[in-house]
């Protein structure tokens, strides 16, 4: 089954598999998204504010919350790399 994915500013969207990381469905629609660590959510290059459909996703883990911390990510955003698109999300980048 799949899930859209709107990606704001600009109003992209794409649909993806459900279990698809929110990284890959970032490059999949073929935007810039940071990242450094190999996608072991490490560096927290990929924070992604979920500004609707967060609900739906699983609860930050210990590795994502101290990576966050330890990066000086917003509390806020959560790390694509971390991140299964599980369905419908709107998201936004501060760099976009």
């Amino acid at each position: 089954m799949k899930a859209r994915v709107r990606f704001l500013p600009g109003g992209q969207s794409i649909h993806v598999e459900r279990g698809t990381s929110l990284l890959e469905a970032t490059r999949r629609a073929g935007l810039p998204i940071a990242r450094a660590c190999g996608e072991q959510g490490l560096c927290g290059r990929c924070g992604l504010r979920v500004l609707r459909g967060g609900e739906q996703l699983a609860q930050e883990s210990t590795l994502e919350r101290s990576a966050k911390q330890r990066n000086r990510v917003d509390p806020l955003d959560r790390l694509a790399c971390r991140v299964s698109v599980t369905g419908d999300l709107e998201v936004r980048a501060s760099y976009w």
